[in-house]
């Protein structure tokens, strides 16, 4: 499939790196390593904020830390949980979800992002807890992109997580695309392309080594585009013929990634993006 560059050249403004990439590397140290690779800014998670907290750091030091950096935040991950979680414990985390979308109000960032999470239950669970997150985030004035995932014990495909969203109803909440997941679950290449453009939230990508997810636990088998078996061809075409207008964030992690210099390994993936993009 031929594409055209004008038609994906938009993206190389747009590209944030998911701080999973750099799991190992403290948030001070992996801000300032995408920052002189060249990245357009950084995914956060709540873990970022956990592990600053843990260290002795308020929640406002943090915030202080990721803006005095010069870092744009493209995208924040919640506390995953809610989708499952009930009684007290749901109650915690949509605080949890409060907190977070004050500190992505404080660094001027609009999009948030949660996933299944820890926990099991029903469509009818998930539906009542994405669509409690989604209010808290509403309320903000901000919106959040759901992910499935492709290990997920049964919340794992693309046609679930739209029925799931079309039941929370929400404008505030929609799909997070993520190349890996969906190549896992065989949505990859053009296998989304029947999901309207304005229910994209948010893009992330990783490459799919040629094997199967081996054991449990989070897939951190993800190599750099390019690397594996997606058809970033077709990926890129189908989110360009969208007019895709978000953030396109490298979530890659990999033990092979996390040994190497946190500087060496943000320019080596965006290099691999920028190869795939031109």
């Amino acid at each position: 499939m031929f594409v055209q560059r004008d038609s994906v050249a938009q993206f190389e403004d747009r590209l944030i790196l998911h701080t999973w990439t750099l799991d190992t590397t403290p948030l001070a140290p992996a801000l300032e390593a995408a920052k002189k690779a060249g990245w357009n800014g950084v995914e956060l998670r709540h873990v970022d904020f956990e592990r600053c907290h843990q260290s002795g750091m308020s929640n406002q030091q943090v915030v202080d830390l990721v803006r005095a950096s010069g870092v744009k935040v493209g995208v924040m991950g919640v506390e995953y949980g809610a989708l499952f979680a009930k009684g007290e414990e749901r109650k915690r985390l949509l605080k949890s979800v409060d907190v977070t979308c004050a500190n992505a109000r404080a660094l001027g960032c609009g999009m948030l992002m949660t996933a299944n999470g820890p926990g099991a239950g029903t469509m009818r669970d998930a539906i009542d807890g994405l669509k409690a997150a989604a209010a808290v985030v509403a309320g903000h004035g901000l919106r959040i992109a759901y992910e499935y995932s492709s290990a997920h014990e049964w919340l794992n495909t693309l046609g679930l997580a739209r029925e799931l969203l079309a039941a929370v109803a929400n404008p505030a909440c929609g799909l997070l695309v993520d190349a890996y997941h969906f190549e896992r679950s065989g949505a990859g290449g053009r296998g989304f392309a029947d999901v309207p453009a304005n229910e994209i939230f948010a893009f992330q990508f990783s490459d799919v080594p040629d094997a199967p997810l081996a054991g449990g636990g989070p897939p951190t088998d993800r190599l750099l585009p390019g690397r594996g078996r997606v058809r970033w061809k077709e990926v890129f075409a189908l989110l360009a013929e969208k007019n895709y207008g978000g953030w396109l964030s490298c979530e890659a992690p990999n033990p092979e990634t996390w040994a190497r210099a946190p500087e060496e390994a943000a320019r080596e993936a965006l290099a691999a993006t920028r190869a795939l993009l031109r």
